[in-house]
């Protein structure tokens, strides 16, 4: 089989296996719990109601599509590997890389409609040009959320490391930068561990891709996002899409199966 046809094969494969799991009718049910829950919170709130409301909606919306994304690509990769789908495809003259491509490509595209629908929901609430520039850093990070729920399905062996190792992914993405300052910043007079500590968080912020400068409330709510900074954001998902698209492929390749 050609290996572009078999990359198409195996995107239309993934994105028919989201369908039959009802996966868009879980991103519906996240989608109204996080709108039950953004009205309630503006509801509760003393003062700028609408700016809590905008900026716990985004929030919330922005975790929901990132741990779906995520745990999906680790369960679908996990399915195959324990139903000896991958083994068979494998076993066709076909490429290692025509699989890590078509499967991302399959969650690439399931990622779009996610993004779409989160922007939809907050265009009533917020600057139509912020609403746009907001949901194209949404989808660049579900892309990278995706690649490594993709790379620790195939770098582990089960399905509950993986997802722990996914989800650690994401979290320090978005907090390693807040970590390294907190390092620096601290009370705790300097000795060995504060030094290690340092070192620690600046390798975590140098190797991980900075989320915490992604899909930021802020741009909803006082529009300070522009064009250039939503450029920046698709240079940093292309370089480590890359990075996490080699990682997964070796490690393919490394596996016998």
């Amino acid at each position: 089989m050609n290996a572009m046809l078999a990359i198409r094969a195996i995107g239309r494969c993934t994105v028919l296996e989201a369908w039959r799991g009802r996966l868009p009718w879980v991103m519906a049910a996240l989608g109204a719990a996080a709108l039950g829950i953004a009205g309630f919170a503006r509801l509760l709130a003393l003062a700028e109601g609408d700016a809590l409301y905008t900026a716990l909606l985004g929030a919330l919306l922005r975790l929901a599509c990132a741990g779906a994304i995520a745990a999906f690509a680790v369960l679908s990769v996990m399915r195959e590997t324990l139903g000896r789908g991958m083994q068979m495809l494998m076993a066709m003259a076909l490429p290692r890389s025509a699989y890590v491509a078509g499967k991302f490509a399959g969650l690439a595209l399931l990622a779009v409609p996610m993004a779409l629908a989160s922007g939809v929901l907050l265009a009533v609430c917020a600057a139509p040009q912020q609403t746009v520039l907001w949901t194209v850093s949404l989808l660049c990070e579900l892309w990278l959320a995706a690649g490594f729920g993709l790379l620790c399905a195939l770098a582990l062996a089960h399905p509950l490391p993986a997802l722990a190792a996914a989800t650690a992914f994401y979290l320090l993405a978005r907090m390693g930068a807040a970590l390294h300052l907190a390092a620096q910043h601290s009370l705790q007079p300097d000795n060995t561990l504060r030094h290690w500590l340092v070192l620690g968080f600046d390798a975590i912020a140098t190797l991980l891709p900075r989320l915490d400068l992604y899909t930021r409330a802020s741009w909803l709510i006082y529009g300070d996002a522009t064009w250039a900074t939503v450029a920046s954001i698709g240079g940093q998902t292309a370089l480590y899409l890359a990075l996490l698209g080699a990682a997964a492929l070796f490690d393919l390749r490394r596996k016998e199966l």
